[in-house]
């Protein structure tokens, strides 16, 4: 470890010096973005392997250039131990990002000018849905649905309305704020009757799936898809699920259809996170990470805050400012909880006047704490000290309450040894 880091800071100082002070951001600050994690040791050792200097264009056993016997045999352990993991009949691991795997998913089975029935980027759907602004917006004719305005979950009334009315060719469930369990079948029964194929987006809830602490959507959706550095708690990247009669429609539209050689130093941490997954432990977290989100939504509920729907039934809660202070928007709460080491974002809630970059909300997720060994004690503490930031957002009482969140993550460390060892590699150098 010493040798890559020496040379690093022999190399460059300024990029070495960047890595230690996010290292320590990330230790000494409470991470509650629900689309981050902490990867383990061993995927991080995974991806930083030189097999990311082999183009291997192409799958195993059929790829464009020599050399490929090691990277194949990766590859197949991240393909099987996916199939595995999510008791899929196939999965493709080569994708980069999820945006890169849903737009692989569209090039499969839609033509440009189709109509997508998908949730709205405002009812907790994402950007790659077919949000006006990205090309899957200006590809297909997308038909936007969204949520209850009473009960802020999934309007199946409307949902059910729109497909006949419109006929999607593809509708697509899954979403990055949805506080919810998302029933599957419901979807695939919608899907049925007005002819479309059905793609779940399980992004943020992948670890939860494989765990069994979420509903699969395994047996109801043609395709599947999802990135591997959220709750499945794995490498920046993604994958593709879904069934056998489209397999090779889906490798297809990922090579060559939409990317060149894949990042086989990401497949291989791709594997060691999918062997993780489906450890007890691993499974032990994800049920944690659940009661984790429950007990901090019940103390925000106790500070004063209201939570859209209620409440959660997964790995994130949605905050809605506005009850506590209506002047207070997300982005605002999101600078003050930072200077208190406190790291959230802001978030539009269901029917949000605010535009986006101010937002009425917050996006709580409690994957990273939970993976740091954090329990409902934790929990509690955390809900006591957003109310605490908010309610006075005095200098003095953020900076109080940075050295309580000091004291509380120092008992709960992360990538200790790492940041142990670079601050040896820099003292040594600046003696």
């Amino acid at each position: 470890m010493l040798n890559w880091m020496e040379g690093l800071y022999e190399t460059d100082p300024e990029v070495f010096d960047a890595i230690l002070k996010d290292i320590e951001r990330q230790f000494n600050c409470l991470n509650l973005i629900a689309s981050e994690n902490y990867a383990s040791p061993a995927v991080l050792a995974a991806l930083a392997n030189p097999m990311q200097n082999k183009y291997a264009e192409g799958y195993p056993g059929r790829r464009y250039y020599g050399g490929c016997e090691f990277v194949d045999a990766v590859e197949r352990l991240a393909i099987e131990r996916a199939k595995a993991a999510f008791q899929a009949e196939h999965a493709n691991v080569q994708p980069h990002a999820g945006v890169q795997a849903n737009l692989a998913v569209y090039s499969a089975c839609l033509q440009p000018g189709d109509t997508i029935l998908s949730p709205a980027l405002a009812h907790g759907g994402h950007m790659s849905h077919g949000a006006p602004f990205t090309i899957a917006g200006k590809l297909f004719k997308v038909i936007q649905y969204g949520v209850n305005p009473q009960t802020e979950t999934l309007d199946f009334d409307q949902i059910a309305s729109l497909a006949r009315e419109h006929r999607p060719k593809l509708i697509i469930c899954g979403y990055s704020s949805y506080p919810r369990t998302v029933p599957f079948d419901q979807f695939r029964q919608i899907a049925d009757e007005v002819g479309a194929l059905l793609m779940a987006d399980i992004a943020h809830i992948a670890g939860l799936v494989v765990a069994h602490a979420h509903p699969s959507p395994i047996p109801y959706a043609h395709f599947v898809t999802t990135t591997t550095h959220k709750t499945l708690r794995g490498p920046r990247g993604a994958l593709i699920l879904c069934s056998s009669e489209w397999a090779q429609a889906i490798d297809r539209a990922v090579f060559p259809g939409s990317q060149g050689g894949p990042f086989m130093h990401s497949i291989a941490a791709k594997a060691v996170c999918l062997k993780e997954a489906m450890t007890e432990v691993f499974q032990r977290d994800q049920f944690q990470t659940v009661a984790n989100a429950r007990a901090l939504a019940d103390e925000l509920a106790r500070q004063g805050f209201r939570l859209v729907s209620g409440g959660t039934d997964n790995h994130l809660l949605l905050v809605d400012l506005r009850s506590f202070d209506p002047k207070l928007t997300g982005k605002e709460a999101e600078r003050l909880l930072e200077q208190a080491g406190i790291i959230v974002n802001k978030n539009a809630i269901p029917f949000d006047e605010r535009p986006p970059a101010q937002a009425s909300g917050l996006r709580i997720g409690t994957p990273s704490v939970t993976t740091r060994g954090m329990r409902e004690d934790e929990m509690r503490m955390i809900g006591r000290l957003i109310g605490a930031v908010l309610k006075d957002p005095d200098p003095s009482n953020l900076q109080r309450i940075r050295g309580q969140v000091v004291e509380m993550v120092q008992q709960f460390p992360v990538y200790a040894d790492l940041l142990e060892a670079m601050r040896t590699v820099q003292a040594g150098y600046q003696v």
